[in-house]
């Protein structure tokens, strides 16, 4: 049966003026979960990513070992954050850096993105960002659907994504109600690698975030932001 491999793109730069480029320990990240999965035999048949670019320099880390040329897919794209804590906070905390804004740590950040997701998936249709969470979450649901019927019997692709798409997917894929969003997406480690495997009637979720190439070379590495 054909596998998906979803791997979470390498920590960002949370705090910095410009927050869609890996950090060192994000590169970092890359490097190990691209080599963790060639030491373990996966020989990837589709490189996939979205436009962000975080995305990419990760993608760029399975490329470097072997992987075939890198396919871009906006419907892999991370939600946009600021978007939502616009329309759906009274708060000024943005990922990236603004010199008029307090300093926030990422946990007090974590906490009010979260309260403005809840709010995001809980209008629904009727949110006023550009992208409201039925259409985030039926995007990634639908280049999901797409890859796997494009997938031949015993071929791997490895997607790189973000932690929302991959949260959005398994709601979707478990069934699970919307409000677990933003629980899943918390905990959804930077450079995890989530298994999924597409068989004759339907999608299993072999593994979620696993991060174990992480915690075996430096339990630091394991970041969530």
């Amino acid at each position: 049966m054909p596998t998906v491999l979803l791997v979470r793109h390498g920590q960002a730069s949370f705090g910095t003026e410009e927050y869609d480029v890996l950090s060192d320990a994000g590169h970092r990240q890359a490097k190990i979960a691209a080599a963790s999965l060639a030491e373990r035999g996966y020989k990837p048949d589709r490189l996939i990513s979205g436009t962000l670019r975080r995305q990419r320099e990760t993608a760029a880390a399975f490329t470097a070992l072997g992987a075939p040329d890198l396919e871009t897919e906006p419907r892999w794209d991370e939600y946009d954050s600021e978007d939502i804590l616009h329309h759906h906070s009274e708060s000024a905390a943005r990922l990236d850096r603004r010199d008029d804004a307090e300093p926030l740590t990422n946990r007090a950040f974590q906490t009010i993105l979260e309260s403005a997701q809840a709010q995001w998936v809980d209008h629904a249709e009727r949110s006023p960002t550009a992208q409201t969470w039925p259409a985030f979450s039926g995007a990634g649901a639908a280049a999901f659907h797409d890859l796997a019927g494009e997938l031949a019997s015993g071929e791997t692709a490895i997607v790189v994504t973000s932690g929302g798409v991959i949260g959005a997917l398994l709601c979707g894929l478990w069934n699970a109600p919307p409000a677990m969003f933003p629980a899943l997406n918390r905990v959804t480690v930077n450079a995890s690698v989530t298994k999924l495997a597409v068989g004759s009637t339907g999608t299993n979720v072999i593994s979620f975030n696993d991060h174990s190439h992480l915690e075996s070379v430096d339990r630091a590495l394991v970041t969530y932001r």
